[in-house]
C-alpha cells in the first residue's frame, strides 16, 4: 500500500474518500480552509507542549508524594489541592476547576 493509499484508508481498513481542504475544515473559501489548516497545526504543536508539561508535572507530584508518605505522611494534601483548584477557577473561570481536577487525579490518583 502506498502512503497515499495509506492516507485514504479508514481506521475500519477500508478506503475513505480523499477530501478537499474545505471538506476537512468545513470551511466555505480555500484562503479559510487555509487560516484554519494553519491555525489546527498551531494547536497540535500546543496540545504536545501541554501534554509534555503535564507529564512533568505527573513527575514531580510523584516525588512529592513519596516524599510525604516517606516521612510518615499522607499520600495527599487536601489543603494543597484547594489551592490548585482555586488558582485554576481565578485563572480560568469555572471550567478551570473541572481542568485542575482532571490535573490533580492524573498526578495523585483518584482519592
Amino acid at each position: 500500500m502506498t502512503t497515499s493509499e495509506a492516507e485514504r484508508t479508514s481506521t475500519t481498513g477500508r478506503p475513505s474518500p480523499v477530501l478537499s481542504a474545505t471538506e476537512r475544515t468545513g470551511a466555505r473559501t480555500e484562503e479559510a480552509a487555509g487560516t484554519i489548516a494553519d491555525a489546527r497545526e498551531r494547536i497540535d504543536a500546543l496540545d504536545d507542549r501541554i501534554i509534555g508539561l503535564v507529564q512533568e508535572r505527573m513527575a514531580v507530584s510523584a516525588v512529592i508524594q513519596e516524599a510525604r508518605i516517606t516521612s510518615g505522611g499522607r499520600r495527599v494534601n487536601l489543603s494543597r489541592e484547594m489551592e490548585v483548584l482555586e488558582h485554576f477557577r481565578d485563572a480560568l473561570g469555572r471550567p478551570g476547576t473541572s481542568l485542575a481536577m482532571t490535573l490533580l487525579e492524573l498526578c495523585r490518583g483518584r482519592i
